[in-house]
């Protein structure tokens, strides 16, 4: 069953799905998870993949479009700001302690790829969230500082010229999460299997949803330059930790985020590595997600 809920965040709203079980087994107010879901991607598409499934196993799950994303309100469009998804999570877990048959003293938070990251910054401050599980977490202040060919300061440097070029021309700039078609990667060289499974899954019927615009607003990037998901992960997040990766250890850079998430958390309580799974596959490939979200439901059931 899902219920389309809208949560108030100052001046706007989040759309977000509630998925709850159908027949849950006692009349015991619910565990509940929220789930923060890859950059790009919107409530309908890898989120609502896992939330069916925590909900068909007694778990409510909670997914929402980002702030600026989406269903949801914000302008400008297209924003990827790191510290506003972290907030979005919270906004969330308040929506989601007011609803009734929800124990709001067990709500723990599900992030996947750069949601990983971003769940785990909310978790070390937001001690409303229980339990932290993570998918093919990934740090998207890493990923971004070693995406760029003449380093992360220079790419600062271009990016403060490109906003006063904006506010002049007032036309924001937005790029591509990934190349539109297959095509379009092949010419730009881009062949590699992650970044291929990425466009077959967002940019095609596979996955794709009309909502998810496969652009960025480009002034977020220096935010996201400067972040570090896992900064005082170490004093801070003291909630038990589930950690899932890929066992195809790619270009992504997950496996290496949720390793060193593992290494850096104070209480990790168990690690599941998927033999065979590649980051994307572990979207929506069923026997991959049926395993981890198993593993999952394991993991709620004994820390919420």
């Amino acid at each position: 069953m899902i219920r389309h809920i809208a949560i108030p965040r100052g001046p706007i709203e989040l759309a977000a799905d509630l998925h709850l079980p159908d027949a849950p087994e006692s009349d015991a107010p619910l565990r509940a998870v929220v789930l923060s879901t890859p950059g790009s991607s919107v409530k309908e598409q890898i989120g609502a993949n896992y939330a069916a499934r925590l909900a068909a196993r007694g778990i409510a799950a909670l997914v929402f479009d980002p702030a600026h994303q989406g269903q949801s309100g914000g302008e400008p469009r297209d924003l990827e700001d790191p510290y506003r998804r972290g907030e979005d999570i919270s906004y969330a877990i308040d929506a989601l302690t007011t609803v009734p048959g929800v124990d709001p003293q067990r709500i723990g938070v599900l992030g996947i790829c750069a949601g990983g990251g971003y769940a785990v910054h909310t978790a070390r401050t937001d001690h409303r969230i229980k339990a932290v599980g993570t998918v093919v977490p990934g740090n998207m202040g890493t990923s971004f500082r070693g995406f760029q060919p003449a380093g992360p300061s220079a790419a600062l440097d271009t990016l403060a010229d490109a906003r006063v070029e904006e506010a002049r021309s007032g036309e924001p700039a937005r790029v591509n999460w990934l190349p539109d078609t297959l095509e379009e990667a092949a010419a730009a060289g881009l062949t590699d299997i992650d970044t291929t499974q990425a466009i077959t899954y967002y940019r095609t019927g596979r996955g794709g949803n009309e909502h998810s615009t496969n652009r960025r607003l480009a002034r977020g990037d220096s935010l996201l330059l400067g972040y570090d998901a896992f900064h005082l992960v170490d004093p801070l997040m003291t909630q038990p930790l589930q950690v899932v990766l890929a066992g195809r250890i790619g270009n992504t850079g997950s496996y290496e985020a949720g390793m060193r998430l593992w290494e850096l958390a104070p209480d990790p309580v168990d690690l599941m590595v998927i033999d065979g799974a590649g980051h994307y596959e572990m979207y929506d490939e069923p026997a991959y997600v049926d395993a981890a979200v198993d593993r999952l439901t394991a993991f709620y059931v004994s820390h919420l």
